[in-house]
């Protein structure tokens, strides 16, 4: 689960926290409706301070490809947005939804 950080210039900036308590810090790339659901297309945000274009952790990220994840997003108890991984179902719906986002805006 994660929550908002902050905005930077204009997008909002989502913080991941594994089981072992690293965080991962991603930007909102785009909302995607489905039904009376929302799920934000996150991508990863890597520190560039070393000129390497990746976070600097030594995890290996500036070797693959492009960090993108899809999160639901719900109310938490204190009125917050909260991004929590879909279920598989929802999943598949998102991407149906997403691709038909694409396809229409490319007939445009």
């Amino acid at each position: 689960m994660a929550n908002k950080e902050d905005m930077q210039d204009d997008g909002i900036v989502v913080v991941m926290t594994d089981q072992d308590g690293n965080e991962y810090y991603y930007e909102e790339e785009m909302i995607i409706p489905v039904g009376d659901e929302k799920y934000a297309l996150l991508i990863g945000i890597h520190n560039d301070e070393d000129g390497h274009g990746h976070c600097g952790c030594g995890c290996g990220c500036e070797d693959e490809e492009e960090d993108v994840i899809i999160a639901k997003i719900v109310k938490g108890a204190d009125g917050e947005d909260e991004y929590v991984e879909p279920t598989d179902e929802e999943f598949e719906a998102v991407q149906k939804a997403y691709d038909a986002l694409v396809e229409e805006s490319e007939q445009e």
